[in-house]
């Protein structure tokens, strides 16, 4: 099914493909203050793990307000982006286990940093997650073995590397919401 293309790059062969491949798309904030960057600890099926306010995107949502809305759901407090950091794409594979079937996702991640506002009066963390926590670039990458994803520590080092790109380049079209 895949051949290397002159440019070296993988080739997919359409006419063998009798599905659509749908990568899982989930939106990530980015939260710096003071040096420290906003984590939140979850159950997973693989253990406690530290991730990136995370989550999917809903239906019928726009990817800055997914990424809004899984803020405040994750770590109680109102989140604006403000700029993109990157878009990024990794699999998990979960293999098999008692009453689970293995697993394997394409993630399509797109981080977004901004500010942090205050927390909601009684809101609650989301189901699963334990705490949040801060923690210096050189605190998650010596936790890696406790990352949900790579692209956790990834999106914390484009952000320090300055990457941004104006929340402009990321357009909803109306039709999502008819």
């Amino acid at each position: 099914m895949f051949t290397r293309s002159g440019l070296g790059l993988p080739h997919c062969d359409n006419q063998t493909m009798n599905t659509r491949w749908k990568p899982s798309v989930t939106v990530a904030a980015i939260i710096e203050r003071d040096g420290r960057y906003l984590l939140i600890e979850e159950h997973t099926p693989e253990g406690l793990r530290l991730n990136n306010p995370a989550g999917h995107l809903d239906e019928g949502e726009a990817i800055v307000d997914g990424c809004a809305r899984e803020a405040l759901e994750e770590t109680t407090h109102r989140f604006t982006p403000t700029a993109l950091v990157g878009v990024y794409m990794s699999r998990f594979q979960r293999p098999a286990a008692a009453q689970r079937e293995a697993e394997d996702i394409t993630y399509l991640r797109f981080a977004f940093c901004g500010d942090l506002g205050e927390a909601v009066a009684g809101a609650q963390l989301d189901h699963g997650i334990v705490r949040t926590l801060w923690m210096t670039p050189e605190e998650i990458a010596a936790n890696s073995h406790r990352l949900r994803s790579p692209l956790v520590l990834r999106c914390v080092q484009d952000h320090l590397a300055g990457q941004r790109l104006p929340l402009s380049a990321i357009y909803t079209d109306p039709s999502v919401w008819e």
